[in-house]
């Protein structure tokens, strides 16, 4: 859209509409291009402090008393700002991040061609728990053979003799049957049995980290061109 100068003054101050019809603010600034046409406009939203949103004169309509964008007006107010009364000129990446924005071709920028998205897919890989049986602990009773020995006493008998002296009157004379006793003594193993405990034992568990091997199937999208012989790049 070429404005004469005329139409550039009478920009500034002018009410800023979007698509709809719905004010969005009014111009604050205006940006030439190198050939001096006006490309670029700041909209004082009244929302932003000492900001002004950037908004774009192509494909606007600039009629007397206002100028008509084809954005709603959330898309303006989210656009670039610069400060309230600047006057220097844009840069390039300022330039860029407003192209970008309004989704708009950049002068000197080769138009993109065509272009499909390629997808594939990536094995994910975890674990789950799932029950792997149970462990129980049982205790019964076995029966075994026990050896050992025991000291025991028992008494043996043995004679002895003592000649008697001449007038030893301890001892008197007499024939005749006569019986004497002693009694003996005899020690005999004997057992019994008495429970006692010995050890404890218990069930416990370690976790034990391993490697495992995974096989699965990916897909994956492949991209062919197919380009006429005489249009392929030759190299």
């Amino acid at each position: 859209m070429r404005l004469t100068e005329q139409q550039v003054r009478s920009l500034y101050g002018q009410d800023v509409q979007d698509r709809s019809g719905a004010k969005i603010g009014s111009v604050g600034q205006v940006w030439a291009d190198a050939a001096g046409e006006a490309t670029w406009v700041s909209v004082q939203t009244g929302t932003t402090g000492r900001q002004e949103s950037m908004a774009p004169l192509q494909s606007a309509q600039v009629r007397q008393n206002n100028v008509t964008l084809p954005y709603d007006k959330a898309t303006v107010r989210g656009a670039p700002s610069v400060e309230t009364g600047t006057d220097e000129p844009l840069n390039a990446q300022q330039l860029s991040q407003l192209y970008a924005h309004y989704q708009l071709q950049q002068p000197g920028q080769r138009p993109e061609g065509p272009e499909v998205t390629r997808s594939e897919e990536r094995l994910l890989v975890g674990t789950e728990s799932e029950p792997a049986g149970t462990a129980r602990l049982r205790k019964h009773v076995v029966t075994e053979d026990v050896h050992t020995t025991v000291p025991v006493e028992h008494d043996e008998v043995r004679i002895e003799r003592e000649p008697i002296a001449p007038g030893d009157r301890r001892a008197r004379a007499g024939i005749g049957d006569e019986q004497r006793e002693i009694p003996l003594r005899a020690e005999h193993p004997v057992t019994s049995k008495e429970q006692v405990p010995v050890e404890r034992v218990r069930l416990a568990k370690d976790e034990v980290v391993e490697d495992r091997p995974v096989d699965d199937r990916v897909r994956r999208e492949q991209v062919d061109a197919d380009v006429p012989e005489r249009a392929r790049r030759r190299r």
